[in-house]
């Protein structure tokens, strides 16, 4: 749980150690508090940062929902980037959100196990995803170097005329 600007959030996932907290804090925007989930993730040692509402929010348009978020990772982010998704939980400091007059209780259950259910299947996809090769980039270019040319070698084509 982390408190930042009067408000709580919980780490919801935390994909490949992409949550670090002091680089949350450092890249912070007041400009985040509004939305219901942060999404960050890491591309070139750059944590980036987008707020994603909850799908029955009033303010929420479909690009914005968490249930796009699937989408925006595929769209936007590194292949295999680290990422995290905290949500912005009720605290001492603020006040419960209202149920919306227009969503009835049953529909927000079914949109909260909604965002369950996407949560497992990244997590399960996360799992079944392919290692990376154990071996770094110049090991690799060690094992297939080019073989020499030796115009003196028999067997040589245009040595041999």
């Amino acid at each position: 749980m982390i408190v930042i600007a009067n408000k709580s959030y919980e780490v919801v996932v935390d994909h490949k150690n992409g949550w670090k907290p002091d680089a949350f804090k450092e890249r912070f925007s007041e400009v985040l508090e509004r939305y219901d989930y942060i999404v960050g993730d890491w591309g070139y040692n750059q944590l980036r940062m987008r707020g994603f509402f909850k799908d029955n929010h009033p303010k929420a348009t479909k690009e914005s929902t968490i249930a796009t978020f699937e989408d925006y990772l595929n769209e936007y982010c590194n292949f295999g980037c680290a990422y995290f998704i905290i949500e912005k939980v009720p605290s001492k400091h603020q006040p419960l959100p209202q149920p919306s007059e227009d969503v009835e209780p049953e529909e927000q259950e079914v949109a909260d196990l909604s965002l369950q259910e996407q949560i497992e299947e990244l997590q399960t996809q996360e799992q079944m995803m392919p290692q990376p090769p154990s071996k770094n980039r110049h090991q690799r270019q060690n094992n297939h170097q080019r073989k020499q040319y030796n115009p003196n070698k028999q067997g040589n084509p245009k040595t041999q005329a």
